[in-house]
């Protein structure tokens, strides 16, 4: 790290359990970020601010005006914009010297593959059980840690799935199908500060996973309803018969296609 480094990122090496070994960390570290929106842009917002080296960012969307109440990485004069170029530019902004690449589309077999395996992490900050079911089966086909959150109205959610461990649940673990729960910002509306506050939380999971800070939320869902100011955490079991993550579904897992 240069003399500039060191100053923009001195409040996180002054942690006793960070240091610039941490920070070496961060620089080092490539993390995919599947959606830019209410969640996707805090997370890449701080990981960018944190100093992580890579953020490749995936959306298929385009900014609208209904957007800007709580996406934050995105502006009035955005609109009609690709999301993604939006927020790269943002970041870039926020800290030049780090790693930006961008897709605008919704990645799908080998493409999402392929991505997953190049990176350290996967932060899911998609709205749809589509989305996170294709990046779980993907994580886990690669062993990469998976950091998800959801939002909506004002209660949200963030859990730790690492893949690269055997006796860890995964996202299918926890939900079996599609369900009643995939359910739409835009169908059921959402508090500003919510997103903020879920987003928050998966950029300091990311964090502590790649550089080993502290006890992570692996295994553990952490709940909170912002109504009434109230969190939870349950713990997560793998489930013996999960068609993603249990042993001989791994093993008869075909190869995904595009």
């Amino acid at each position: 790290m240069d003399h500039d480094q060191l100053l923009r990122y001195s409040r996180q090496i002054l942690l006793p359990d960070f240091s610039i070994e941490g920070q070496e960390k961060l620089l080092a570290s490539r993390v995919l970020i599947i959606g830019v929106g209410g969640l996707g842009s805090p997370v890449a917002m701080y990981l960018a601010a944190a100093g992580v080296g890579h953020l490749v960012l995936v959306d298929d969307d385009r900014v609208e005006l209904s957007n800007l109440q709580r996406q934050l990485a995105h502006g009035t004069d955005d609109i009609g914009r690709p999301k993604v170029d939006s927020a790269r530019d943002t970041l870039r902004r926020l800290n030049p010297h780090v790693r930006v690449s961008s897709h605008h589309a919704r990645l799908h077999g080998d493409a999402l593959l392929n991505e997953v395996r190049e990176a350290d992490l996967v932060v899911d900050a998609s709205d749809n059980f589509a989305s996170r079911f294709a990046l779980n089966d993907a994580c886990v086909q690669t062993r990469t840690p998976l950091v998800s959150g959801a939002a909506i109205r004002m209660e949200g959610q963030v859990a730790v799935f690492r893949s690269d461990r055997d006796d860890g649940p995964c996202y299918r673990c926890l939900y079996k199908d599609e369900g009643e729960l995939d359910q739409s910002c835009s169908e059921n509306g959402v508090l500003a500060p919510l997103v903020g506050i879920i987003g928050s939380i998966q950029a300091m999971e990311t964090i502590k996973v790649l550089t080993g800070l502290g006890q992570s939320l692996d295994g553990r869902l952490l709940l909170f309803d912002g109504r009434d100011m109230d969190w939870r955490t349950l713990k997560l079991r793998k489930d013996p018969h999960c068609p993603t993550c249990s042993r001989p579904a791994r093993a008869n897992a075909p190869a995904m296609d595009s």
